[in-house]
Formats: C-alpha cells, structure tokens, sequence
C-alpha cells in the first residue's frame, strides 16, 4: 500500500506543479467560477461544447496542490466525453473522494482520477478536490452563480 500511497502522491504533485490545460479560453460555450472561501482556492472552468460533447476545457485559477492538480485531471478526463459520461465520471469521483467507494470499488472507468482516493481520510481535503467538479457540474447546467464549498 505503501508503493501505492507514493505513486498517488507523485501523481498528484506533477498536476499540481505542472498542470495541464492551465488557460483561458476566448471560444468557451460555458464558463463557471468556483470559490473554496475556508482555504482561498478560486478556479474558472471554461468548457467548449460539440453538440452533446465537452470539445475542449480548461481552467485558470489558484489553489492548494489538491485543487490544482484535480482541476488538472479533471480537464483530461472529461475532454470528448458527453455531458452524460461527464457527468458519472462527476458522481463516481464524487463518490471516492467521499468515501462512498473504495479505491478498488471506483472501477476503472475513473482512470487516473483514482488517485484522490486517499483525501476521504481528509474530510477538509474533499472540498478542495471538488471544486472544480462542482464548478464544471455547474457550467454544463448553465448554472449563473460562484460554486462554492460552504
């Protein structure tokens, strides 16, 4: 578990230092804000849409390594899905970082995104590695206000 542990958190800590799709987009079709007001993470989610499907999405934004680096996997997990394909990969990481399934329970449709799996033991961390998904869930429902974690 341990080599597991390790991998999870290399993981975790190139998206934070290196994220990937860190821009604006001028072509977005929907863009959202998050705001974690107990620790200061801000991300806005911009998403470009293809008919059903996400097309491309990115974000800008400052947090903690957790919030970076989900806003990072999120944005190559859900790039080509559909909105309903978005929206389960959003419930079953939903449902890890929650607690309600186990690492070995999320199957393997979550991918990378298992690597969060760890932050149930951190009931404080979850809000951090939900904020984007909880911003992204709101800019696929068009959603008008700040997504925050209160």
């Amino acid at each position: 578990m341990s080599d597991l542990r390790d991998l999870y958190q290399e993981v975790i800590l190139d998206h934070s230092k290196g994220p990937h799709n860190r821009r604006p987009m001028a072509e977005a079709s929907r863009t959202a804000q998050g705001f974690n007001p107990l620790c200061g993470d801000k991300v806005t989610l911009y998403v470009k849409l293809d008919g059903d499907r996400i097309a491309d999405v990115s974000f800008e934004g400052s947090g903690c390594a957790i919030s970076t680096a989900s806003a990072s996997l999120l944005t190559e997990s859900v790039k080509g899905k559909s909105l309903a394909e978005a929206d389960a990969l959003f419930q079953g990481f939903h449902d890890l970082v929650t607690g309600k399934v186990s690492h070995d329970e999320a199957g393997d449709n979550l991918g990378k995104l298992k690597v969060f799996s760890g932050v149930s033991e951190f009931p404080m961390r979850v809000k951090c590695a939900t904020l984007v998904w909880h911003t992204l869930h709101s800019a696929l429902n068009e959603s008008q206000q700040t997504v925050t974690t209160e």
